[in-house]
């Protein structure tokens, strides 16, 4: 058999949290189902948290009541506390994504703990959702650098994980919040993780800030990612994160992929149509290069 990575489209939460055009319920559901229609099947849906501090989850109740239950999709939330997750519980996420963070400063600014009780707090949701037959993972964001502080060790990264890895896990994922990385270092942070979490999947997730996100995923892929999360059009950033701009877009990474002679399942037309659907709704032109350009050309007829 070939080689197979699993596309996780994160536009609906990690792109649209950042978008300033607050999409209605009803587009957002038609998001998801542009998605599917793709060939997408791991979706991060929504995010369960304060939505005076992110007006665009808002509705993230109403979205999870609307999404279709019989496509074969699972349906991610993200939580940052308890109260989060039993929100997302309530929901009928498939997946809870708890977030930890690099440093104390960006954990503070976005779920008001320090690193320290973030895990402990991991600890009890990653339990409590073994209990209930909800598939949890989590997040080290900042992994490559913060905002705040600077340049992250990979030895702070392989301390955290350490912790992390000792509760029940669906994936550990590895997002480079501010888009700083660079090939090198995403190889180096692979390499040194995998013999501290096992088989845990690394999931890779690359903001294209500094344009280097594409060259990352390949460096993750190449390194052994099986999972990689991307966002249609390549929407998104962080609210808390200055300056971040948006993910790698999915179509971006699927041409690669493809091209590469990896299997998604995924539909590189779908998902360049889906490009072209959002741009509208989003009210500006998308990063995404593949989605103006096509898939690779077909060859024209020479001239009679």
């Amino acid at each position: 058999m070939g080689r197979f990575v699993t596309l996780v489209e994160v536009g609906p939460r990690d792109g649209l949290q950042n978008e300033p055009t607050i999409l209605s319920t009803e587009a957002k559901i038609a998001f998801i189902n542009r998605a599917i229609d793709a060939g997408i099947k791991h979706i991060e849906a929504v995010s369960f948290v304060n939505p005076k501090k992110v007006p665009q989850m808002a509705d993230a109740d109403a979205v999870m009541a609307g999404v279709p239950r019989d496509r074969g999709a699972v349906y991610c939330g993200l939580v940052l506390n308890q109260r989060g997750f039993e929100r997302a519980v309530a929901a009928g996420c498939d997946e809870v994504l708890f977030v930890t963070s690099s440093t104390d400063s960006f954990s503070l600014r976005n779920q008001g703990m320090p690193v320290a009780d973030a895990i402990a707090a991991w600890h009890q949701v990653a339990n409590e959702a073994k209990e209930r037959g909800i598939r949890a993972s989590v997040s080290i964001s900042n992994a490559f650098g913060c905002p705040f502080e600077g340049r992250v060790p990979v030895s702070r990264i392989v301390e955290i994980a350490a912790e992390l890895v000792k509760a029940p896990i669906g994936d550990l994922t590895i997002p480079d919040t501010i888009g700083v990385a660079v090939p090198p270092q995403v190889i180096q942070m692979w390499n040194t993780l995998r013999p501290v979490v096992g088989d845990v999947p690394l999931r890779a997730h690359f903001h294209n800030t500094r344009n280097t996100a594409i060259a990352n995923v390949y460096a993750a892929v190449e390194a052994g990612a099986t999972v990689v999360d991307a966002s249609i059009g390549g929407i998104g950033g962080c609210p808390f994160a200055p300056r971040a701009t948006g993910n790698v877009a999915t179509e971006d990474v699927l041409y690669l992929l493809q091209e590469m002679g990896i299997e998604t399942g995924v539909s590189l037309d779908g998902l360049i149509d889906a490009a072209r659907w959002l741009e509208p709704q989003v009210g500006h032109t998308l990063a995404g290069m593949v989605a103006r350009a096509g898939g690779f050309p077909t060859p024209r007829a020479a001239a009679a």
